[in-house]
This record gives C-alpha cells, sequence and structure tokens, in this order.
C-alpha cells in the first residue's frame, strides 16, 4: 500500500490532542507520511477542498490515496487493519479483550472530562501552564479519572494492557493536563504520565514547532 501516499491533516497550531494521538500512530506503525496544516480558526477546515476530505470538516484527517478518513481513534483502527502485524506494529492490543477496553477508554476520554478539558487544555501541556484554579466540578471528574486509571493500571506495570497501545498515549495526554499544569495527581499517575510522555513518537509532536492561538 506504500504506492498510495499517507498524508495526516492537523491542526495548525499542533495542538489537537486528536491530531497528536493520529501522528503517534503513523509514527509508532513505522509509515512514512507527509503533514499538512489547517488553520481552524481562520476557517480552513471548512473550505470545500478540505470539507471534501473530511466529513466532520476537523482534525486529524489521514489521506490514503483516494479514501480520507476522519475521527483519531478510526483512524487508528483503519491503520492496524490496512498495515496489519506481523508486518507491521499494532497501535491497538493484539487481544480482543484488551483491544476492546482500550476502544472503550478512547471513546470515554473523547466524549467525557468536559471540565478538565476546558480548564485544563491542551495549551497548559505544550505551552505552559495557566493560574486558573480547578472548579469543583473539575476536581471531580479529576478524581474519576484518578479511579479508573488505578483500576485500568492495576498489575499492568508500565502500560494499560501489558504493552504500549495507543490508549497510552491518550489518558498520558488527559493526566498531563494536571500534572504539566502543577495539580494534584497521584505520584503513580504522575510517573505512568511521564514515561508515556518520552516515547520517541510523542516527543516528535512534542518537539513540532506552535505557537499560542491568541
Amino acid at each position: 500500500m506504500f504506492d498510495q501516499q499517507l498524508t495526516l491533516y492537523v491542526d495548525a497550531h499542533f495542538l489537537s490532542p486528536y491530531a497528536m494521538s493520529a501522528f503517534v500512530a503513523l509514527y509508532e506503525k513505522g509509515l512514512p507520511f507527509a503533514i499538512r496544516t489547517v488553520d481552524l480558526e481562520a476557517g480552513e477546515n471548512h473550505d470545500t477542498g478540505y470539507a471534501a476530505r473530511s466529513l466532520t470538516c476537523r482534525v486529524p484527517t489521514l489521506v490514503h490515496g483516494d479514501f480520507s478518513l476522519s475521527e483519531s481513534s478510526a483512524i487508528a483502527e483503519y491503520l492496524d487493519e490496512a498495515f496489519p502485524a506481523p508486518q507491521y506494529p499494532q497501535v491497538l492490543p493484539s487481544s480482543l479483550h484488551a483491544r476492546a477496553r482500550a476502544r472503550m477508554l478512547q471513546a470515554w476520554l473523547r466524549s467525557d472530562f468536559l471540565p478538565l478539558r476546558e480548564q485544563r487544555p491542551t495549551e497548559v501541556v505544550f505551552l505552559g501552564p495557566c493560574d486558573q484554579a480547578l472548579t469543583a466540578k473539575a476536581k471531580a471528574a479529576a478524581e474519576i479519572l484518578f479511579a479508573a486509571c488505578d483500576t485500568l493500571l492495576a498489575g499492568n506495570g508500565s502500560h494499560l494492557f501489558g504493552d504500549w497501545c495507543i490508549a497510552d498515549t491518550d489518558l498520558a495526554l488527559m493526566l498531563n493536563r494536571l500534572v504539566m499544569n502543577g495539580d494534584a495527581v497521584p505520584d503513580r499517575l504522575v510517573a505512568y504520565a511521564r514515561q508515556q510522555w518520552q516515547r520517541p513518537s510523542v516527543q516528535q509532536w512534542v518537539a513540532q514547532e506552535r505557537r499560542s492561538r491568541d
């Protein structure tokens, strides 16, 4: 399938957690790909050309030959199916139950925790902390997150499901919204998030040149 170019469309500021997830998945698969940026503030995601590629008019969008796909979790699943093991590393767990749990966690992180995502946007991870105190709702969401992490990581060592998967990156980013802002996070989860952050694929995303949305 390498006769068909892979292109990943991401936000112009390299701040989208979902664009990061798709970028890391491609990097972990060892697949060559081009990056194209979309200026969301300028409305480029609604331009005719981009809208033709992305049904959701959001980032990320993966273009593979004449096929395009949006939504980061769908992109991860597609990459594992289009470029399967053993020739290519998997980004989702190989076992049925672990893969299902990884998908569950990805969906939960994307659909819930709105107070955390609003009060600790990814700017605090990539551009520096903010001085806003967490509200009671955000603290309650954090406690739910911490409890789930304790359950998921129990007996699993450094990763959620024994070996690394893309859900580890997604979870580490959610935790780092708090860790990198200096908020209270259990020590074990701080260590987990920091270790995940050192993966070469993640550091490739961190190293992208970015600027504030202001």
